[in-house]
């Protein structure tokens, strides 16, 4: 089994297709059919089932995956460590973020990575926090920034503490004091605007209405703050929404409120955990540690 043949392997699986993973790889086609079925020869069973019009991994070939995506990544990682030595630090680093991360350390990280390390390619693929979590532990990406969830982090990926956050009550102006708290029942009486349930901070929010006893019924379902605020502008309803969020600016059409009792949540920095980091992924914790204040550090094999 060799690394070269393994490479082809991802591609297929990550692109679905002969043909993208032949161009992705700058290969002739025949070269990948090639090496895939000397892969199921040499395994014993097909990985994946060719359709008409794509290819989708069988069961053999979901199992091999990571393994293959982690065999990779060790042969990168060793290539780089001695590019990192002589100073010439250089490969791809790939990051998730969800939304909402202007305002926080995140740009400032990577603005002095890119003006020290010019050689490494950073790539930023925005999605909810569910989504970005599972690449992160199935090794599709490098690291990303998530929303930590209410039943908390898997033992597989380390962490670090990026913001401390809670949900506040976005509310049209004039209709109450900014310095009364907002119950959680009075919110179910109105028509809700807040986040869809695939983002990460929907289930805090859905956590703590279950808590009271209460019906969660989300109107107006984004993950997009700066239409959930543009909504209760236009009088649509009350927003349910990230205190953090840079659009939560002095704005004389509506007053930001706290609810009762609070819901907090984390905003975290993961990645995941293996015997050896690539030399990207260990530089930028190198670099938020030397950037920071000593934001809290969990599970870090550095």
């Amino acid at each position: 089994m060799e690394l070269r043949t393994l490479e082809y392997f991802v591609a297929v699986a990550e692109e679905g297709s002969f043909t993208k993973a032949a161009a992705r790889c700058h290969v002739v086609q025949p070269a990948i059919s090639q090496q895939i079925q000397g892969l199921e020869k040499e395994l014993g069973e097909p990985l994946f089932e060719r359709l008409p019009r794509q290819v989708v991994l069988t069961s053999g070939g979901a199992a091999l995956l990571p393994h293959a995506r982690s065999c990779l990544a060790a042969a990168a990682a060793a290539a780089l460590e001695f590019a990192d030595r002589s100073g010439l630090l250089s490969g791809s680093l790939a990051l998730g973020t969800v939304g909402g991360l202007e305002g926080t350390y995140i740009p400032r990280l990577l603005g002095e990575y890119h003006r020290r390390y010019p050689g490494v390619s950073v790539s930023l693929t925005g999605a909810s926090s569910p989504s970005l979590l599972t690449k992160v532990r199935d090794g599709g990406i490098d690291a990303a920034v998530v929303a930590s969830p209410p039943e908390g982090l898997p033992a597989s990926v380390g962490s670090r503490v990026l913001l401390e956050d809670r949900i506040v009550a976005v509310l049209p102006a004039g209709g109450r004091a900014a310095n009364r708290p907002l119950r959680l029942h009075e919110a179910a009486r109105s028509p809700l605007i807040s986040y869809g349930p695939d983002s990460g901070v929907h289930a805090f929010i859905r956590d703590a209405f279950a808590a009271k006893a209460l019906q969660l019924d989300i109107a107006y379902a984004t993950n997009d703050v700066a239409l959930q605020i543009a909504l209760v502008a236009e009088g649509v309803g009350i927003a349910l929404t990230s205190h953090a969020s840079p659009v939560l600016t002095a704005d004389p059409r509506f007053v930001v409120v706290p609810l009762e009792p609070a819901i907090r949540l984390r905003k975290v920095f993961v990645w995941r955990l293996g015997p050896q980091l690539s030399a990207p992924l260990r530089t930028i914790l190198d670099l938020w540690t030397e950037l920071s204040d000593g934001p809290t550090l969990a599970g870090a094999t550095t």
